[in-house]
């Protein structure tokens, strides 16, 4: 466990151990975060609705970011409207506010980090989610500090998780498949593709995500990741999903097919011809094993039975805020898995699409989402 205590006893669950083994290792004194994934990581904080798109947009006059010290207590800067939620929510203690329409987030932050006495030192900064005009301003406020880009440490951060994170890991594949096991059996024969997806989104919500999105296609429908559509749906039709339910942050994310009406023989027969491959991948998810190598063990296995494998990646780490975090699974990655790694496979092809969770740990993977059986292609009658 990670064993660090925030604001009103509330459990800060990121590996704060890692990250100040880590800090050490690049002598860095404090590190300054802006991006989503980094601040929803180190304040504890899923924020909603617009408050969440100043997270995404690096030239926000709207942003948050928090200073991370690696000596004494971090600092969380939010703009106003967002104060309400951070004081509820975040285990940091200390806010420092500002009203983004009459003054700059970074001249709050170099404020901040004036006050903790680190202007002067070694400052880690998730450097591609800061705009340039913001990145020369803090420069120009802390002439003598020496910024570094330290984002890559910070994937490497939070690509080991505590307990606690893969617990809430659970409880958003969890939420997702019990959507997809309610939303299933109701499609019908002649519906549109964003009538679906309009029920899939409500179920995650009604089940307790904050935010969910994804796919929903017919396999007649050639053109995937442009909306659901008012494409119409037919008996015979492949279902293709590839979904996350965020649950405080933290994402469920798998993808089922489903088939609408009888599969055909050759369906089925493809469907296993898949299913099998994707076994056999899962079964290769050790610790050790780079991810450069399960990229090409899928490229082979489908060529062996034909198919041509176009995809640029088989799986990727999962994380808070946003899901597809690195290491990614792609050709040529050396980087390896390790013990505490939480990860989506997806080795995809056309609309065939099976994608779970796993944590890989010292011997076997665990699936953390078994909740939905994908051993047989899901029949809509």
């Amino acid at each position: 466990m990670n064993g660090f205590i925030g604001c009103n006893g509330k459990p800060i669950i990121a590996n704060i151990e890692r990250l100040y083994r880590l800090m050490d290792r690049e002598d860095l004194q404090a590190v300054v975060v802006r991006g989503g994934q980094n601040v929803t990581y180190l304040a504890g904080i899923a924020f909603h609705g617009t408050l969440a798109r100043h997270l995404d947009l690096a030239g926000s006059r709207r942003g948050v970011a928090v200073i991370w010290p690696r000596q004494g207590a971090p600092v969380f800067v939010v703009e106003t409207t967002a104060s309400g939620a951070a004081a509820r929510y975040s285990w940091i203690e200390r806010l420092e506010i500002y009203d983004g329409y009459h003054e700059s987030l970074f001249k709050r932050v170099s404020a901040a980090l004036l006050d903790l006495g680190v202007a002067s030192r070694r400052v880690g900064f998730d450097k591609n989610f800061i705009g340039a005009g913001f990145w020369e301003e803090i420069a120009h406020s802390c002439p003598n500090m020496i910024m570094c880009d330290s984002s890559e440490l910070l994937d490497e951060v939070r690509w080991i998780k505590t307990d606690a994170e893969v617990s809430a890991f659970r409880l958003g594949a969890q939420a997702l498949d019990s959507v997809f096991a309610k939303v299933f059996p109701t499609v019908r024969n002649g519906e549109r593709e964003r009538d679906v997806h309009g029920r899939i989104i409500g179920g995650c919500l009604a089940a307790g995500s904050e935010f969910a999105h994804g796919i929903f296609n017919s396999h007649r429908n050639p053109v995937i990741y442009c909306g659901e559509s008012d494409f119409e749906l037919k008996s015979g039709d492949v279902l293709r999903t590839d979904y996350l339910a965020y649950v405080d942050g933290y994402p469920g994310h798998q993808s089922r097919n489903a088939v609408l009406g009888r599969p055909s023989k050759q369906q089925a027969a493809d469907y296993e011809k898949y299913r099998s491959i994707y076994a056999e991948t899962s079964e290769r998810l050790r610790a050790g094993v780079a991810v450069g190598e399960l990229y090409e063990f899928v490229y082979d296995a489908f060529s062996r039975i034909g198919w041509e494998y176009k995809a640029g990646l088989v799986g990727h780490s999962v994380g808070a805020w946003w899901h597809q975090q690195e290491p990614i699974f792609c050709r040529g990655s050396r980087a390896a898995l390790e013990p505490g790694m939480v990860i989506a496979l997806e080795p995809f092809i056309d609309h065939w699409h099976c994608h779970d969770l796993f944590l890989i740990t010292d011997g076997n993977p665990e699936l953390l989402s078994p909740d939905f059986d994908t051993t047989k292609m899901f029949v809509i009658e």
